[in-house]
């Protein structure tokens, strides 16, 4: 069974930064592609960032690129995401999963962890 723990959440204001962290356990933590997601009241969930197994390749979604830093510590089994001048529009529970091969769609999740930014 995989289990996914994120951490890291909580209230920032706008422009500030926030890591979140994401440990794995119950499989091959490095063989496997990790991805960030996040859901918006109201919203439907959306991809934020993705990276590979070995950390050489990574994704952004449009509205984070630039902002936002995707990692992984693949001798801890955890995966960051780095958030750096943060938007009220970032405002979302963000969920870490382990992806499926598409890239796009998660096969594992965990619980989720609140982020609000306050304007």
């Amino acid at each position: 069974q995989v289990h996914l723990v994120e951490s890291g959440g909580g209230l920032v204001q706008a422009g500030g930064s926030l890591r979140l962290s994401c440990s794995v356990s119950g499989r091959t933590f490095s063989s496997v592609a990790m991805g960030w997601f996040r859901q918006a009241p109201g919203k439907e969930r959306e991809i934020v960032a993705s990276i590979n197994w070995s950390g050489g390749s990574t994704y952004y979604a449009e509205a984070v690129n630039g902002r936002f830093t995707i990692s992984r510590d693949n001798a801890k089994n955890v995966v960051y995401l780095q958030m750096n001048s943060l938007k009220p529009e970032d405002t979302a529970v963000y969920y870490c999963a382990v992806l499926n091969m598409d890239y796009v769609t998660g096969r594992y999740w965990g619980q989720g962890t609140q982020v609000t930014v306050s304007s």
